[in-house]
């Protein structure tokens, strides 16, 4: 997918799948599009990537029809303005909690370069676009895809009026962000922690707008998509590996009864 398309997809409730990506390697994309996915998730929250490889891995996704979307540290204009810039097929936001945060982020993805008192100003509802500007931001900034994650419970009592602003395209859940802004930290079957999701995916389809949980448990995300999710962001590379050689050398090491055993730790990315 392109990032027109993905937004599309996610808007009309359509399944889209994705995984995050933190290799930079050049061999991972052609492993990458084995896989057969629509998007990645390229992380510069929790991850070291700087400008020149973050431009890097959007070009290389891009050319392999994988849409790269790129999450920004904090949910700032000028710095989704830059991954758009470095060839972001759209940015995710993290920790969103305000309807005034989701304009100023519509402005630099959805508007750019627009910027100031003139934007500010068309965003709040106060004038309107001239005719041929409006024009010229649709066809250089219509394709842009705007994610928000909502990760926090200040933003699920807030949801309904933070996807009133019409620019969302989806909500991705940050579940453990979620669970320990719930009290519960990585209870991911606690009765409120569901609650909480079911919630967030109800007020989601009902704005049109995708919805998905970037998690590492299969089981979790055919419930959650039997819910209604509609973006299956599953796990990503490091934790595949790490879950993959967890288990392999277990295996080895139990075939020859070898007491020894590697450190299986969760790997929150």
């Amino acid at each position: 997918m392109d990032g027109k398309q993905l937004i599309k997809a996610l808007r009309a409730g359509e399944m889209v799948y994705g995984t995050a990506i933190y290799s930079p390697s050049p061999i991972w994309p052609r492993v990458v599009k084995n896989l057969d996915l629509d998007m990645v998730f390229i992380d510069t929250e929790h991850t070291p990537h700087d400008r020149n490889t973050v431009s890097w891995l959007c070009a290389a996704y891009s050319a392999l029809n994988l849409a790269p979307v790129v999450r920004i540290p904090e949910p700032d204009p000028y710095l989704a303005q830059m991954v758009i810039d470095a060839g972001a097929h759209g940015i995710i936001a993290p920790y969103v909690e305000t309807v005034e945060q989701v304009k100023a982020l519509a402005g630099a993805v959805k508007f750019g370069p627009l910027k100031g008192a003139k934007l500010k100003a068309f965003l709040d509802g106060e004038a309107d676009l001239e005719p041929e500007l409006a024009d010229y931001l649709e066809k250089r900034s219509g394709n842009k895809a705007l994610f928000i994650n909502i990760e926090s419970v200040p933003a699920l009592e807030c949801l309904d009026e933070i996807l009133s602003v019409p620019y969302v395209d989806t909500v991705l859940v940050g579940p453990h962000d979620l669970s320990c802004s719930l009290g519960i930290p990585e209870q991911w079957d606690h009765p409120e922690f569901d609650k909480a999701i079911r919630k967030i995916i109800t007020t989601s389809r009902k704005h049109n707008v995708g919805v998905g949980i970037h998690h590492n448990f299969t089981h979790h995300q055919i419930e959650w998509i039997k819910a209604g999710v509609n973006l299956v962001m599953h796990s990503s590379d490091i934790s595949a590996f790490n879950r993959a050689l967890t288990a392999e050398f277990k295996t080895i090491r139990d075939g020859i009864g070898d007491a020894g055993n590697i450190k299986d730790e969760n790997v929150h990315f």
